[in-house]
């Protein structure tokens, strides 16, 4: 294949390809031989899913520190609050904002794959997904803070909050003083 620049490119192919991509990759084409979804739509729904970023979680938490009746509402129905800021909550039916305070502190684990709020914070970590977090968060959610580099004061009680395919949560951390 000749193109415009000088220098090798190994050739695009699915060779060495994980086991998990190749399942996604043959029900991707199954789904659209029969007539499920198109291939369009699909490119689509990537596009906008790999353009979300940690930024439109930062507007929100900025937001609420700095107007209570805005964090109100965001505590009250963070899909309505995400919309009045004109951010996309995606297809999430319920997403729940919680507030960290100096006697409660949350862990957001999502025990049974990684059900995370995207639409408002970018693809999950790494470490989200892994089976230990899923697993410890449960169990020692104060050990794997300290992990972190985040030590919460034995007075503070630590809520673990399991999302599901119904329900992401999103954290409101403590504002920082000044």
């Amino acid at each position: 294949m000749s193109h415009d620049h000088d220098h090798p490119h190994e050739p695009i192919g699915t060779e060495g390809e994980p086991a998990a991509a190749a399942r996604a990759r043959a029900l991707h084409e199954l789904l659209v031989e029969k007539g499920v979804v198109d291939r369009e739509g699909v490119r689509r729904r990537i596009d906008w899913l790999v353009s979300r970023t940690p930024a439109d979680g930062a507007r929100l938490v900025a937001r609420a520190w700095v107007d209570p009746g805005f964090k109100a509402r965001l505590l009250d129905d963070a899909r309505a609050a995400a919309l009045e800021l004109g951010l996309d909550p995606g297809p999430s039916p319920v997403v729940v904002a919680l507030e960290n305070t100096e006697a409660v502190h949350h862990v957001v684990v999502c025990t049974l794959c990684s059900c995370y709020p995207r639409a408002l914070l970018g693809p999950p970590p790494d470490w989200y997904k892994s089976l230990p977090y899923r697993s410890r968060a449960v169990f020692d959610p104060r050990g794997v803070l300290e992990e972190f580099g985040v030590e919460i004061d034995e007075g503070v009680e630590v809520r673990v909050v399991d999302s599901t395919a119904d329900i992401r949560y999103l954290v409101v951390p403590q504002r920082p003083a000044g």
